[in-house]
């Protein structure tokens, strides 16, 4: 049992959360352990995703079927990002989490927060788009997001396919390459447990118990909002599709537990690739779908953002019209696609949208910075397995979805040698 992977992240968490809660200043200082995991794992990103995305095109005969996968994509995510905006926008109007706090905006200080303000007035929607595209080949590696890579993954791996039977040495060093890469994220994996000790170390000790218990309502609202989302609609999506939610979240425990550790989705998106391979999508839909979804497929941070303006203006004692709260909703829904799968990025975007929506004070943001960082777990492990339903979707509806390999998967069965899909060790 103590073999397990999940198992080492599970008792690291629970010692990182004593040690920072006993040991405060010693939980500070374990900070770079999380830092240094993280930074191991966004080394083999770019990579990964490239040589998962082009050589996952270059195998497909028919180039039609990259725009098809890549349209029903965003047309789902599209449909679920907004549901979960609503979600958010419904429950904070019913529960009211912010409601009698009678906060005077003049008095707060929003010295913490004029960062993360000042990042948000740097972001644009023709910014955005403008930085999918790189200015070199070189500088789509080297520059730390994820759409760069799968934009010209995603063209070459349309170029391999046209070049047809000449591009084979390079699918076969390609293909080997990526076989490589794959053994190196099991490797890493295996660091996982310290990663997530010091990440977790570190937030219990420089925010504290106290913290949260402060804002108790908000951070409660939001989880149990989370988990209903992830139940319920996440649910019912995979119910419709042939597979349980539940089985699914198994499947992915350890992955889950190493977010949850490090509070970033991007430390298990590489492990992520590689078990949706093994539960029997297809290596061309897995490769388009996850990275796509990593910017365009949010659903805890777009929870978070309209629950979380939502708590200021009525900690604040504004009262939002209806108009208001559908322009917070509209923004929000444009805002939230530039958002990454790291921590901080859902603050950021809450403030780029309060930005837009004058009756909010974005000075409010200071309300919730002491707890930014134990909702930012719960954003990211929404995201996560928002994107795993949704690969096993896309595939679905593409029918490249192996359903004996998925059962298999999800059941923990194992299938014979020869139809694994892929090797799945990081475990």
């Amino acid at each position: 049992m103590w073999a397990q992977l999940y198992v080492q992240v599970l008792v690291a968490i629970s010692l990182g959360a004593l040690i920072g809660y006993l040991w405060p200043g010693v939980g500070e200082s374990l900070k770079p352990l999380g830092d240094a995991f993280i930074r191991l794992v966004k080394m083999i990103i770019a990579p990964v995703i490239f040589l998962t995305v082009s050589t996952g095109i270059a195998h497909l005969r028919d180039l039609g079927r990259v725009g098809k996968v890549a349209a029903k994509a965003l047309a789902y995510f599209m449909a679920v990002s907004t549901l979960a905006l609503i979600i958010g926008l419904v429950v904070a109007n019913t529960i009211q989490p912010g409601a009698g706090m009678n906060v005077d905006p003049a008095s707060l200080d929003t010295t913490a927060v004029s960062g993360y303000v000042a990042s948000a007035h740097e972001t644009t929607v023709t910014g955005f788009l403008m930085a999918i595209i790189p200015e070199t080949v070189v500088g789509a590696f080297t520059g730390g997001q994820i759409l760069p890579v799968l934009f010209f993954a995603i063209l070459f791996g349309v170029s391999l396919a046209m070049v047809g039977e000449r591009a084979a040495p390079l699918m076969s060093v390609l293909e080997s390459t990526s076989a490589a890469f794959f053994k190196l994220v099991a490797i890493l994996m295996r660091a996982a447990p310290i990663g997530a000790f010091g990440a977790f170390a570190f937030t219990i000790g420089k925010y504290g118990i106290g913290s949260v218990i402060n804002l108790a309502a908000l951070v409660g609202t939001f989880y149990l909002t989370a988990a209903l989302f992830v139940v319920g609609v996440l649910g019912a999506i995979g119910w419709l599709n042939g597979f349980s939610i539940f089985k699914l979240i198994r499947y992915l425990k350890a992955e889950l537990l190493l977010v949850l550790g490090t509070s970033s989705s991007e430390a298990a998106l590489p492990s992520l690739l590689q078990k949706m391979e093994t539960a029997g999508c297809d290596k061309s839909v897995v490769g388009l779908v996850i990275p796509t979804g990593y910017s365009f497929n949010l659903d805890g941070t777009n929870i978070y953002m309209t629950l979380a303006a939502l708590f200021i203006a009525q900690a604040v004692g504004v009262q939002l019209s209806p108009g208001e709260q559908l322009l917070l909703l509209g923004v929000a829904m444009l805002s939230s696609k530039g958002a990454a799968g790291v921590t901080g990025a859902g603050f950021i975007t809450l403030a780029a949208t309060l930005a837009v929506v004058p009756s909010v004070p974005v000075a409010g943001m200071a309300l919730i910075l002491g707890v930014d960082r134990f909702m930012s777990e719960c954003r990211a492990l929404t995201n996560f397995i928002g994107n795993a339903v949704a690969t096993i979707v896309v595939a679905r509806w593409e029918g490249e979805l192996d359903r004996e390999a998925l059962d298999a998967a999800l059941n923990g069965r194992s299938l014979p040698v020869a139809a694994a899909p892929v090797e799945a060790d990081a475990d």
